[in-house]
């Protein structure tokens, strides 16, 4: 009776949301010029923003979307709303998920007081329960809430308070079905916007509480704080400067570090890689720590993220390098003299897109073009097993020549692998952890040159000079750019949505690729506080 009365609110509305919630950007020609406003679709939160707004909102920190939930698939980004599904499957994980979420929040006196503002003269107090739903599904559905979303779940009060010797019911079960409905309630469960014609056709203005949902759940990838209601119920959300104030305190939040975080490492390919849980915790501070220092401690070019001559490591991490210890046992130490610069020098990407327990050259160029560059690589064929490393020749020992059908000209591989081999050879020196090698692992007969290519574009050898070649040929800042526009969409770029994409490049390059400044403009811009109507 408790999970069929506690689903009643919301479950039937999102059953009827099965299949795919909004679609392809690329069907036809928007409804307004996307420099003045972008499309929209409903985007159900995904796996690591319905755990941090269940932290934020009940203070649950177990993590139970990543528990009870299929993983996202990351496109790089877990967050493309073009390509969620709604199923039985994911409604009947939901349902367990907010039974247990609400059990443990109700059931703990602490979290129960901070939900509950008042004290219950009984099993059927209205008055106190109508202020519990006012409190509660105002940050649940992150609105403001009217009389008609509280008379929803009175019905439950009711229920939870009637004479049942087999039951044990009060004012708190009352409040369990609630929460519990809540959290399968589609306003919580997606990011809903709606907005209000404006003067142009097609373009749609929104309020203070879908902005600050716009915000919180890009820079901090959960729900509004309090002082973001605020702002939004006064209504200084929708002004640029109003924005650009709450967008300045919100990059202060830790919160925001740890989703800069996530966003390169989803980005950049690392957010998963084959190692020790030690030694990839010692990466992921290595990596932390720059990408802290480049948009937040130190703020200036972000090109210093590809570039810098300088790494944040322990004892532990120097002597895996082969750096120099730093003096306080964690700290900055110099790349001199090591073919390392910036992010491109560490284990974390270095790791990277690794294949057959060893570097694959392959991958890495894979990982240069489509991550560094933005560009598209082909697919093999269908009848290319390639989970399979290059045999090469029968003899072939040295990775280099196994690779030599890849090379062979006359060979169907070679149109792609012309692109993509020459960049991960001449990573070859750093090996599957980053670690530095003169010769194949185990093999000291096959010496790595460590020369590489980017086709048409230079040579190089090393992380250092290739990733001077990307900066100094203006991929990474615009591809940086791109990623982020992507990520702040939950979709990638239409072709029409191109003009804005490079009127938002050269924002970046004239703004001396100060990122942070460059995230705050964007959600100081006008587009920022609209969507355009979603085509027919």
């Amino acid at each position: 009776m408790f999970s069929r009365v506690a689903g009643v609110v919301a479950l039937a509305s999102l059953v009827s949301c099965s299949g795919q919630i909004g679609r392809s950007t690329d069907s036809g020609p928007p409804a307004v010029d996307p420099i003045l406003a972008v499309e929209s679709g409903a985007r159900r939160l995904s796996q690591a923003e319905l755990d941090n707004t269940l932290r934020d909102l009940l203070g649950e920190d177990s993590a139970p979307a990543a528990r009870l939930l299929n993983e996202d698939e990351f496109r790089p980004f877990d967050n493309d709303y073009t390509i969620q599904q709604a199923s039985e499957a994911l409604i009947t994980s939901l349902e367990a998920l907010a039974e247990e979420v609400a059990e443990r929040a109700i059931g703990d006196a602490g979290r129960r007081a901070e939900l509950v503002p008042c004290t219950p003269t009984g099993g059927g107090d209205e008055q106190c329960f109508r202020a519990f739903l006012d409190s509660f599904l105002s940050r649940a559905l992150r609105r403001e809430v009217t009389a008609q979303d509280i008379d929803a779940y009175m019905p439950l009060l009711a229920f939870a308070s009637e004479d049942n010797a087999a039951v044990d019911n009060d004012f708190y079960t009352a409040a369990q079905l609630a929460v519990t409905a809540a959290l399968q309630d589609p306003e919580f469960l997606y990011r809903v916007e709606q907005g209000t014609p404006g003067n142009t056709p097609g373009l749609l203005e929104l309020d203070g509480y879908e902005i600050a949902s716009r915000m919180s759940y890009l820079l901090w990838a959960s729900m509004p704080d309090e002082a973001l209601f605020a702002a939004a119920g006064a209504g200084s959300l929708e002004s640029p400067q109003g924005r650009r104030t709450e967008a300045l305190r919100m990059l202060g939040d830790p919160k925001a570090r740890n989703q800069l975080h996530r966003f390169h490492s989803m980005w950049l390919g690392y957010r998963s890689i084959p190692h020790s849980p030690e030694l990839v915790a010692a990466f992921n501070r290595e990596t932390s720590a720059l990408i802290d220092r480049v948009i937040l401690d130190e703020p200036g070019s972000y090109l210093r993220l590809f570039t810098m001559d300088e790494t944040f490591v322990d004892d532990s991490l120097a002597d895996h390098y082969g750096l120099p210890r730093p003096p306080d046992g964690e700290g900055w130490v110099s790349y001199e003299g090591t073919g390392r610069a910036g992010i491109l020098g560490h284990g974390s990407l270095l790791a990277a897109f690794s294949k057959f327990e060893d570097t694959s050259p392959t991958q890495r160029g894979i990982l240069v073009r489509t991550r560094f560059m933005c560009e598209n690589v082909p697919r093999p064929p269908p009848n290319v097993d390639a989970d399979q490393p290059p045999q090469g020749a029968m003899d072939a020992v040295c990775k280099y020549e196994r690779y030599a059908e890849h090379r062979d000209q006359s060979s169907s591989c070679a149109s792609c692998h012309s692109l993509v081999d020459p960049i991960g050879f001449g990573l070859e020196n750093y090996d599957v952890a980053g670690r530095y090698r003169e010769h194949d692992d185990g093999l000291p007969e096959c010496v790595i040159e460590g020369s590489g290519e980017i086709v048409d574009v230079g040579n190089f050898s090393g992380p250092a000079e290739l990733s001077r070649l990307l900066v100094d040929n203006d991929y990474v800042d615009a591809c940086a750019v791109q990623q982020f526009l992507t990520f702040a969409l939950g979709r990638p770029a239409s072709s029409y949505e191109q003009e804005l994409l490079q009127e938002m490049v050269e924002s970046f390059r004239s703004g001396q690729h100060d990122f942070k400044a460059f995230i705050v403009d964007f959600i100081a811009s006008e587009r920022f506080a609209r969507r355009a109507q979603e085509r027919l």
